[in-house]
């Protein structure tokens, strides 16, 4: 860590790294190596932060998370687009920095860096929010999943377990779809506050409205792929429990698969998990994904639907087709 001014904004802006403790959060801790696994995660997620509010540049940034280890680079890296989604929305912390991290050594990321700007929203004013028309018009909505993780691990009582939801929340302007894609999000943590426990997670999620579970499942199935911590076992219970929300789990786990294969971050038990929720080895289940990314014209809404959501159906079908989970 450097002095001088930028040392003084990552002391100011960064949490306290106790705050990622499953102890402090209240979640379920299941074995020590689980929580091991999830309390580094969150170590590393405020490592990247930390990094990207510090740093000179996108690419001083880089060659610090680079020493990352392959397993939780990723989260680094989402880290980081939080740190610069906060820096962005600040008066005096520049207005481009997620943009610069994504035009040069993020872009690999593109999708943890989308997730963390959705933490950063959760922490400034709504005025200071970006637009949504400044994102990609496809992968914007990932922006909401990292609010909706953000909102479940911080405020797990009202989110998760009084499955609170905000029928008016209007960034990007359909706010039906908006709770959606915060819903995958509020999945995606309930891996987290269950402690990838997949019975209690499970348990946890059928807690909510059944018309909320499919984005729920995405979340987990996400989760559970790209974060790992649940055995063989764990995994077929998630298949079992999800019945006819199959195809979003295999979604979110294919989604995962992409990220770490686009990023060139795979590691062991990513494969494990997509033969698993998808029934496909985790390249070919990240190769179904980009074959049914819809293009051109259809990059930014189909019909009543944002195109992200046509992809998210088209993967699950694909998948669905391709692995024959729960078939």
């Amino acid at each position: 860590m450097g002095t001088g001014w930028r040392a003084l904004r990552r002391r100011i802006l960064t949490p306290d790294v106790s705050e990622t403790s499953l102890d402090k959060r209240g979640f379920h801790k299941k074995s020590p190596a689980a929580q091991e696994l999830l309390e580094t995660v969150g170590t590393l997620f405020l490592k990247g932060y930390a990094d990207a509010v510090e740093s000179r540049t996108p690419e001083d940034l880089a060659q610090r998370l680079e020493e990352i280890p392959e397993r939780f680079r990723g989260f680094a890296y989402e880290g980081a687009g939080m740190g610069y989604g906060v820096l962005d929305g600040l008066p005096f912390g520049g207005s481009k920095n997620v943009d610069a991290l994504l035009a040069g050594p993020g872009d690999p990321h593109i999708y943890m860096v989308y997730v963390g700007v959705g933490w950063a929203m959760a922490r400034i004013p709504r005025f200071r929010w970006p637009a949504f028309g400044h994102f990609d018009p496809l992968l914007s909505w990932l922006v909401l999943d990292g609010y909706g993780f953000h909102q479940a691990y911080f405020q797990t009582k009202k989110y998760v377990h009084e499955q609170y939801q905000n029928e008016n929340f209007s960034w990007g302007g359909k706010p039906a779809y908006a709770n959606r894609c915060i819903d995958q999000g509020i999945g995606r943590a309930l891996w987290f506050v269950g402690g990838t426990d997949a019975e209690l997670v499970t348990s946890l999620l059928g807690r909510f409205p059944a018309e909320r579970h499919g984005d729920l499942y995405a979340g987990v199935g996400l989760a559970a792929t790209y974060a790992g911590g649940g055995d063989e076992d764990e995994l077929h219970l998630l298949v079992e429990r999800a019945g006819e929300f199959r195809g979003q789990l295999a979604q979110g786990s294919s989604f995962a698969a992409e990220a770490r294969v686009r990023a060139g971050l795979v590691v062991p038990h990513n494969n494990v998990a997509t033969k698993i929720l998808c029934g496909l080895p985790v390249e070919r289940a990240a190769q179904a994904s980009l074959d049914v990314r819809p293009g051109g014209d259809e990059s930014a809404t189909a019909g009543d639907l944002p195109a992200f959501e046509l992809w998210r159906q088209r993967i699950a079908r694909e998948v669905l087709s391709l692995g024959g989970v729960g078939k």
